[in-house]
């Protein structure tokens, strides 16, 4: 028996490290949803979400007084609108498509790695960081590689699912090895991943005058500050026009998703489509390959809103190419990635751990240490 700290709260818990084998898990973080698509639970979640200075990089007292005064009262009740259009039976389409995602990736591990886990999680929400670490320990996860679902990496997203996992590790008495998976944009395997899924929405749907590779955005200064998301957005389509052949004139990219009047990354996508409608542009696709998986940003705001603004404008036909989701490329890209940075650990066949009779010794002396201690069993 021991006594450790989770959640700020001791707990007598059974150490099972002695007699289950060790784990590597793999944490796939992804930004969060609300719990209900109501006006209550998107100022719970907009209040975690826009308070993270990672997100949002003014000075805390000015900032508190924007966020709690003006966005929250005024944003929350059109988001909930919002996610009440996407939201299905299943819940959160980006809750449950990363969880499909997790155990779609589990299932490629089992083949060749079965000692590996998978854990969902959310930056903001739930099921959150500190959650899945719970479950880890249940499992005996001693390894773990923390894989961010961002492709580009930005200050905003990927360093802020390592912020979340550093505090959530203050409250965890035995940390595991860690490896840190920072962006996988120049992934040949993801490359083509996202190349195939065009690949067949134009086979059943036609090309397009236009292919839109739509990136959320970020502030400008946050590029001009160091961050390098905006080249890797850049390096993402080229380097997807090039698998598909595209010529320069056959596509662009735009960055979407803005909030508040400070000058984000250009060009606009909403802005862009209406742009393209006007010119004359009839027929466009639009694909989002900063996205691992769909969610509002695609779903509505893509397939929804830009939509009618675009045929508002003048235009005839905008369809989304959805995300790669949990499909079984997507999930064998993913694992073949973790595969790689788990090089050296048993877990991904850099040695092997205990059988049976080691567990069974390690019992045997625990339990024989317990009773020196005078511990209960």
């Amino acid at each position: 028996m021991a006594r450790d700290r989770i959640d700020g709260r001791a707990r007598v818990r059974k150490i099972n490290a002695h007699a289950e084998p060790p784990r590597a898990g793999v944490l796939l973080a992804n930004l969060g949803t609300p719990d209900r698509p109501d006006a209550k639970a998107l100022r719970r979640y907009l209040r975690e979400f826009l308070w993270d200075p990672r997100v949002v990089e003014v000075p805390r007292p000015i900032w508190w007084m924007i966020l709690n005064f003006v966005i929250v009262p005024f944003r929350a009740p059109k988001s909930a609108e919002a996610y009440r259009r996407v939201w299905t039976e299943r819940g959160s389409p980006l809750l449950y498509h990363t969880r499909d995602l997790a155990e779609a990736m589990e299932r490629e591990f089992e083949r060749n790695h079965p000692a590996v886990r998978v854990y969902p999680a959310m930056r903001y929400g739930r099921p959150s960081i500190a959650e899945a670490l719970e479950k880890m320990r249940e499992d005996n996860v001693q390894r773990l590689i923390v894989l961010p679902m961002y492709p580009q990496y930005s200050a905003t997203t990927t360093a802020s699912v390592f912020d979340g996992l550093a505090r959530a590790l203050e409250r965890v008495r035995w940390i595991p090895e860690l490896r840190l998976i920072t962006h996988y944009h120049y992934d040949e395997a993801w490359v083509e991943a996202v190349a195939d899924r065009i690949r067949a929405h134009q086979d059943a749907f036609g090309r397009p005058e236009k292919l839109v590779f739509s990136f959320h955005g970020i502030p400008k200064t946050y590029l001009l500050d160091g961050d390098p998301y905006y080249c890797e957005c850049q390096s993402s389509a080229r380097r997807i026009a090039a698998r598909l052949k595209l010529e320069p004139d056959d596509w662009l990219v735009t960055f979407q998703s803005r909030l508040g009047k400070a000058e984000w990354l250009k060009p606009y996508t909403d802005q862009t489509l209406q742009g393209l409608a006007r010119d004359g542009i009839k027929h466009v696709q639009v694909v989002c390959p900063g996205f691992a998986v769909d969610c509002l940003e695609t779903i509505d705001e893509i397939g929804l809103e830009n939509r009618e603004e675009f045929e508002e404008a003048g235009g005839e036909t905008l369809e989304y190419i959805p995300a790669l989701n949990a499909e079984p490329d997507h999930a064998r890209v993913l694992a073949e990635l973790c595969w790689r940075h788990g090089q050296g650990w048993p877990e991904f066949g850099g040695g092997d751990g205990p059988d049976e009779a080691q567990l069974a010794e390690r019992v045997k002396r625990a339990d024989a240490a317990a009773a020196r201690l005078g511990l209960p069993d």
